[in-house]
């Protein structure tokens, strides 16, 4: 396992991080298993959030922590709703030192490594976001924070409002990143570079796209994720179909190279410069074992090239997979009324 500084942080992350969101969805006792087996094989970095099984995905990291704790850069995050009370989620200072808390009760530790924004929240002030941030680093509860899935405009906005008021400031952004998503490659990725940001991708395997499973003109699985968010794979959806056409080319280019098809997309993710570590999601052991080597894994020019090729840099081949949409476009209703009303 190779390992990279976060950032400018000066902390040094494996380049695989364990991400934990499907361990309380099926079996807790299996997920415990997968995060020690990971460690044991090197992997330090383990990311999960307050939202994934409504908690339950935080105690799970705790017990498989449970004596190791402090082996682990551990990362969580806030924003989803956590319950049927308008004010159990979003950004404001109200609803962060309340989750903070719980956080931190469910993960069993007394502070959190990276404390992730999952999503902008168009009706709080950035300035109360890092406010309230600030006083949890200074109070020892969280040592650094970080945005996931923010457009580069709302990222820049965050690192000058925290020049301005002398607050913490985001020091790793967590977006999507693959193959097949590489919208951010035009202005988050030199963006996150410009201020020393690492750069943690989720779902650099597309949610099992480019794990070989799904391909042109094949029947989708009636088990697994296929079975849960059918309409992903709907290969009449638009964007689906053209990921599909490219999975051969991949396979083919991944084969040249003496790899699997996950590794190269693995491999692929990490050759960017501002990518610190890419966020893999195994759900059993096998998934695990077949996953841990491509932290290893360097492509050659060459390789990166025909990638290019198949996918143009810059380009998402299915917008919807982009992961945040702002809702001043998404939602009519919006274009009427102020960006923060509800």
């Amino acid at each position: 396992m190779r390992y990279r500084s976060l950032g400018t942080t000066g902390v040094k992350v494996s380049t695989l991080c364990l991400g934990a969101m499907n361990f309380a969805r099926y079996n807790a006792d299996d997920g415990v298993a997968v995060i020690r087996k990971a460690l044991d094989e090197g992997v330090n970095f383990v990311d999960t959030a307050d939202v994934y099984s409504a908690g339950q995905s935080e105690e799970v990291v705790a017990t498989a922590l449970e004596g190791r704790r402090d082996e682990v850069v551990l990362a969580t995050k806030f924003h989803g709703p956590m319950g049927e009370d308008r004010n159990q989620r979003g950004n404001s200072r109200r609803w962060i030192v309340q989750e903070v808390e719980n956080s931190l009760r469910r993960l069993n530790t007394d502070r959190i490594d990276l404390y992730q924004v999952h999503r902008p929240d168009p009706a709080t002030d950035i300035d109360d976001t890092l406010s309230a941030l600030s006083d949890l680093v200074h109070q020892g509860k969280i040592l650094y924070l970080g945005s996931s899935t923010f457009p580069p405009d709302q990222i820049v906005e965050a690192q000058w409002a925290a020049e301005r008021r002398g607050h913490e400031r985001f020091r790793v952004e967590q977006p999507p990143y693959s193959i097949f998503v590489r919208g951010i490659e035009s202005s988050v990725l030199p963006t996150c570079e410009r201020y020393g940001m690492g750069v943690i991708p989720w779902s650099p395997l597309n949610g099992g796209f480019l794990t070989g499973r799904y391909r042109p003109g094949a029947e989708v699985p009636k088990e697994g994720r296929a079975a849960r968010q059918p309409e992903r794979f709907d290969p009449e959806r638009e964007g689906v179909g053209q990921k599909l056409e490219r999975i051969p080319d991949l396979e083919s280019l991944a084969s040249d190279a003496g790899l699997t098809l996950p590794h190269l997309a693995l491999g692929f993710v990490l050759a960017h410069p501002a990518v610190s570590s890419a966020i893999i999601g195994p759900r059993t052991m096998e998934q695990l074992d077949g996953l841990l080597a491509a932290g290893d894994v360097a492509l050659d020019d060459a390789t990166l090239d025909r990638i290019d090729e198949i996918v143009p840099p810059g380009t998402n081949v299915n917008a919807a997979d982009g992961g945040w949409e702002s809702p001043a476009v998404a939602q009519a209703w919006r274009r009427r009324r102020p960006l923060g009303s509800r």
